[in-house]
């Protein structure tokens, strides 16, 4: 080992920096083909984005440099807009990917929720996912005849407390910023009681014995090749949502010449749901549920090959739940309202698509 003499810790600025944010990210960053693809989708977007601005008044922060600021706050698990604001501001690689130089001023929170909040009047989330897909090297990874669906709770920015009855009776809360309240002995149904906080947000249990939450629901169409989310949505809960939801979402792949499967749980095993999906030239690859009852899936379906490797594949799309929840901050929603927490949903599900793309890119086309 050689003799080495001690650094000098002084600290003093320099009057001129030239850095070259391109040259601080790695080449071999993920990053770097996810803001390649992103950007690809946003300029398409372009026409989409002048309908949410008016042509005069001051300039706003580019909604371009707002929905790559969102995906990062996805990508890194990133709590609150305060908390991306002030990391856009000290990080390079953030700087970098959002598209602001070195010495740009970073836009106060504030203004950032503002300016956010205007591209939630749109559809811009659902845009931006099916842009994302449509552009030749990212459809090239997808299937056009096999797909899964599945729903996933999604817990509501209101508390139990404010779920009270619609017509104004009822004790209220205790004193205190959190004050006690208490519920034994009152019925609390959906269509007697609203919160006061979300009125969207609906009670609901997951199953027997579980806690009932003010939750919405968040629901998934994945093709099976790859595993990809082409399609989300977001209801209020409600035993009826997932299969509404799903035929809404197999509705623009289905009537077409090559036969179509849509795989699902047992929750999807009901009669009429079955029956519209062979109206629209969808099989239905549902797993059979036969407890006291009868499947509305027989042999005819459950023969094929095709219908066992459905059933392992629609599993899958609990992977893109489950980012979704633990990495891009959809444990509670930050955002109150269907359409919002919607937005919200759908963002996060083209975020997930973002983070797998990388790897599926550099996989080598057979």
């Amino acid at each position: 080992m050689g003799v080495a003499m001690r650094g000098d810790d002084e600290i003093c600025g320099r009057l001129f920096s030239y850095i070259d944010l391109e040259k601080r990210v790695r080449r071999d960053h993920p990053l770097r083909v996810i803001r390649q693809i992103a950007n690809a989708a946003l300029k398409s977007l372009s026409g989409e984005f002048e309908k949410l601005y008016s042509p005069i008044g001051r300039e706003s922060i580019p909604p371009e440099r707002l929905m790559r600021a969102l995906l990062l706050q996805a990508f890194y698990s990133i709590r609150s807009e305060r908390q991306l604001v002030e990391r856009i501001d000290t990080d390079l690689l953030f700087r970098w990917f959002v598209g602001l130089g070195i010495e740009d001023v970073v836009w106060d929170a504030t203004s950032f929720t503002k300016n956010r909040d205007r591209l939630l009047q749109g559809e811009v989330a659902s845009q931006f996912l099916a842009a994302v897909l449509s552009q030749d090297k990212v459809k090239r990874l997808l299937s056009s005849e096999h797909f899964s669906v599945d729903g996933t709770l999604l817990e509501a920015w209101a508390s139990p407390k404010s779920f009270r009855p619609k017509d104004g009776s009822g004790e209220p809360p205790g004193p205190g910023r959190n004050g006690e309240r208490d519920f034994h002995g009152e019925r609390r149904r959906n269509n007697t009681h609203a919160s006061t906080t979300d009125p969207d947000a609906r009670l609901f249990r997951k199953g027997p014995g579980k806690e009932a939450r003010l939750c919405f629901m968040g629901h998934a169409l994945m093709e099976n090749r790859n595993g990809l989310i082409v399609g989300a949505l977001t209801t209020r809960a409600s035993g009826h949502a997932e299969r509404l939801a799903a035929l809404a979402l197999i509705a623009p792949h289905a009537d077409r010449p090559q036969p179509v499967t849509l795989g699902g749980d047992k929750g999807y095993d009901a009669g009429d749901f079955v029956m519209e999906l062979r109206e629209k030239a969808v099989t239905p690859h549902v797993a059979q549920n036969t407890n006291g009852r009868r499947s509305a899936i027989d042999g005819r379906t459950t023969r094929h090959s095709g219908y066992a490797v459905s059933q392992r594949i629609r599993k899958r799309v609990e992977e893109a739940f489950g980012w979704a929840k633990t990495v891009a901050g959809l444990r509670k929603m930050r955002h109150r309202g269907l359409p919002k927490v919607g937005w919200q949903f759908t963002l996060a599900m083209a975020a997930y698509d973002l983070v797998r793309l990388p790897k599926l890119l550099a996989q080598p086309t057979l």
